[in-house]
């Protein structure tokens, strides 16, 4: 994604947030509530920046990136792999950092 598309960059965390805190759910019921805080504010964000033009391409591309998110979050827990496991934790930390960085507080 280029990084001077703050529309797409902001659907994006919004679909990455969508996928932790429903992971979240599964396994850490108190961290989903901070992380559902996390998305309501990248909501907001997204929402107020939304041209009526772009509504489908915003839903489409917070879809795509909560799969991938989700997909790699299946992988930090149910892969035989310890070594892949690492990989997917640590890429998924680094995303939903380079997300939480955007807001303020």
């Amino acid at each position: 994604m280029p990084p001077s598309d703050p529309l797409r960059t902001f659907a994006t965390c919004a679909g990455r947030l969508s996928a932790q805190m429903e992971f979240e759910w599964m396994f850490d019921g108190a961290a989903s509530e901070v992380t559902q805080d996390r998305r309501g504010e990248v909501l907001d964000i997204l929402d107020a920046m939304t041209p009526p033009t772009q509504a489908r391409d915003v839903l489409n591309w917070r879809i795509e990136a909560k799969m991938a998110h989700s997909s790699l979050l299946q992988r930090t827990t149910f892969s035989d792999d310890s070594r892949i496991q690492m990989q997917a934790r640590r890429l998924s930390v680094q995303k939903l950092k380079s997300c939480t960085a955007l807001l303020l507080g």
